[in-house]
């Protein structure tokens, strides 16, 4: 098969992908999915309490504004739906082979050879969408494999299995098992929490949007457009309290605090439930439900990490000893070291994964030196701690439909371009919270200490800098694209 681009990954950036190109006339493209649907994180994560924790008009593509979200947040289902929807509307299903994985991909010096099954396809350019967190991350613990009943990761929830009246270890203290805590709770288990450290929780403030809102909504678009924008500056105002900002951080610790004190009474709760870490450091997270689940005794509390297994006895690390017959782990994904990059390989033989043996590295978040191409949407430094993670994948994929629309021949970056945005990268997360915070995350690599996840800036400062990047540090084998030169938006 011989296409001019081929997009791996059917999520939301693989989606929009195909979207931007279509909109720039490129219409020769496919897209390789590995699973059975589009969806990317929203077909995978299935747990009771699954849900954005990003407001339901900001967490959906701009071209596709949906009048008819239920709530503020949505339920993971309903993004799964929307997806599922923005395919059929742009009559992409004919485009995405599904069950479909890519295998490897190999440079040749004029076009990317790439193995997807038992089909070879032939394309100019290579859009790897396959997102951030995909790998579950499975913790190294003593015993693990000796547990004799159901155990599985909450990003591969077994619906076979009936928790009512059963005794639960949650394994995990971040965004998943927040939510999945107090879900499993309802739902009847006795619930046992692992929480390795406290995390920072803000109120969440979901509610069901009325028929009214909606009916509002979809007969005047303009309105829906508002609140979009709204929503969109609010979360850049965020960024100065999660990345460290000595005002905002302190304006915001002290109403995560406020939320902890006004849910939880019990003093000895309240301290094992306080971070020891600045804010901003790791993930904040959005509940109203988990708090509650503690006070109550619905959730019980560990205030260490699992430590061993034996049998059906868990021990945490502080020697307390457990008995459960169901183990989920909601230990989070693989994130600095993705999975594709060992799949991606130069002319030269050298894997994507070996280019990035001290952590991830690009020019502008998109473009790796010595892979002529290829580019890697939501890959190094190009999620957010702060907004929607939508926006960032709208500006990579306009970008690149441009540039592909703008350029003949291969798209080549300079090492030294990419070692100056490195550089700089560095240089502008020094002294934030993820960095200097006091805490273990995931958005840096622990191989080298830098932040290689998020973007150290708010989105419009990326939009601008993407421009720039484009315009100094593209290397093409003729004159630059007007386009790039003019370094128009």
């Amino acid at each position: 098969m011989r296409v001019e681009t081929a997009i791996v990954g059917a999520g939301f950036a693989g989606i929009a992908a195909a979207i931007s190109l279509g909109r720039a006339g490129r219409g020769s493209f496919i897209i390789l999915e590995r699973g059975a649907s589009v969806g990317g994180t929203w077909r995978d994560n299935t747990y009771p309490g699954v849900a954005c924790d990003v407001p339901s008009h900001l967490y959906g593509l701009e071209s596709h504004p949906n009048p008819a979200w239920s709530s503020a947040f949505a339920s993971g289902s309903e993004i799964h739906g929307y997806l599922e929807a923005v395919v059929r509307d742009e009559d992409l299903t004919g485009r995405i082979l599904l069950n479909t994985a890519m295998t490897g991909a190999q440079w040749n010096g004029r076009t990317w050879r790439i193995a997807a099954g038992d089909r070879q396809i032939v394309a100019d350019h290579l859009i790897l969408a396959c997102g951030r967190l995909t790998e579950p991350r499975v913790p190294t613990v003593p015993g693990l494999g000796t547990f004799p009943g159901p155990m599985f990761h909450s990003a591969r929830w077994d619906h076979s299995v009936e928790v009512d009246g059963t005794r639960v270890a949650v394994v995990g203290s971040g965004a998943s098992a927040v939510q999945l805590a107090p879900a499993l709770s309802q739902l009847g288990a006795k619930v046992t929490l692992f929480q390795r450290s406290a995390a920072w929780i803000l109120p969440k403030g979901d509610r069901p949007y009325t028929p009214e809102e909606q009916s509002h909504w979809r007969s005047y678009p303009a309105e829906l457009a508002r609140v979009r924008d709204e929503l969109y500056r609010d979360g850049e105002a965020r960024f100065a309290s999660r990345a460290g900002d000595r005002v905002a951080a302190t304006a915001a610790r002290k109403l995560a605090l406020r939320h902890l004190y006004s849910q939880v009474d019990d003093r000895g709760l309240r301290r094992v439930l306080t971070p020891d870490y600045a804010f901003g450091c790791k993930r904040v997270l959005l509940s109203d439900a988990f708090y509650p689940s503690i006070a109550s005794g619905e959730i019980q509390l560990e205030a260490s990490a699992l430590a061993a297994v034996e049998g059906n006895t868990l021990t945490a690390a502080s020697g307390t000893r457990s008995e459960v017959d169901v183990l989920i782990l909601a230990t989070g994904f693989e994130t600095t070291r993705q999975p594709y990059a060992r799949l991606i390989e130069n002319e030269n033989g050298l894997t994507l994964d070996q280019h990035w043996s001290t952590g991830m590295t690009s020019v502008g978040s998109i473009f790796v030196a010595g892979f002529p191409s290829l580019f890697v949407l939501n890959g190094p430094n190009a999620s957010l701690g702060h907004n929607s993670s939508i926006l960032m994948i709208e500006a990579q994929t306009d970008f690149t439909a441009r540039l592909i629309a703008a350029e003949p021949g291969p798209v080549r970056v300079s090492a030294d371009a990419e070692t100056a945005y490195t550089r700089e990268i560095v240089t502008r997360s020094a002294n934030t919270a993820w960095i200097a915070g006091g805490c273990r995350n995931w958005y840096t690599d622990g191989r080298s200490g830098r932040l290689t996840l998020l973007w150290p800036g708010t989105v419009e400062a990326y939009r601008g800098r993407l421009e720039q990047v484009l315009a100094a540090n593209i290397e093409t084998n003729h004159q630059e694209p007007a386009l790039l030169s003019k370094g128009t938006s």
